[in-house]
């Protein structure tokens, strides 16, 4: 019996990138709320691959999101350590991994999380980009002291 008959996938149909990055690592079910956070909208240049849920030995599952032709900046990889802190980055250059790094989670944000408070000057017609410190619990706002301790993918911008 073949593999495709037994249900068993030997890896992912997904072509290899000739240059971009794979943000690996990703928490299952996570991968829409990356690409959101990087701002790619499907207007955007950049080819897009997302694996959802796919079988990990040391996650149970992961995902997967593949971007041609474009490195991310330090401050998408923090971003990205906000939503899956355990992912991973991978540059790729001609075919071949050229870097590999894990995300570190920021200790400040800005213009990424909207506050939840209605009365937060951030939310008013002021040119004030947010900003939050990053606590172990949660969000803290650093206008307003409003704290988000969870769904912080429910406020991105």
């Amino acid at each position: 019996m073949n593999a495709s008959a037994s249900g068993e996938n030997e890896g992912l149909l997904v072509r290899r990138i000739k240059n971009g990055t794979v943000i690996d690592h990703i928490d299952a079910g996570e991968a829409l709320n990356v690409v959101k956070i990087l701002g790619i909208t499907g207007t955007t240049q950049e080819a897009l691959s997302i694996a959802t849920n796919v079988p990990s030995r040391n996650m149970g599952k992961k995902d997967i999101v593949k971007l041609s032709n474009r490195e991310l900046s330090k401050e998408e990889v923090d971003r990205i350590a906000l939503i899956s802190p355990r992912a991973t980055i991978n540059i790729i250059r001609n075919f071949k991994v050229c870097e590999k790094k894990g995300v570190e989670i920021p200790t400040l944000i800005e213009g990424v999380v909207r506050c939840p408070n209605p009365g937060c000057i951030s939310n008013t017609h002021e040119p004030i980009r947010t900003k939050f410190r990053v606590l172990p619990g949660g969000l803290h706002c650093c206008y307003c002291d409003w704290v988000i301790n969870r769904d912080i993918t429910g406020h991105i911008i």
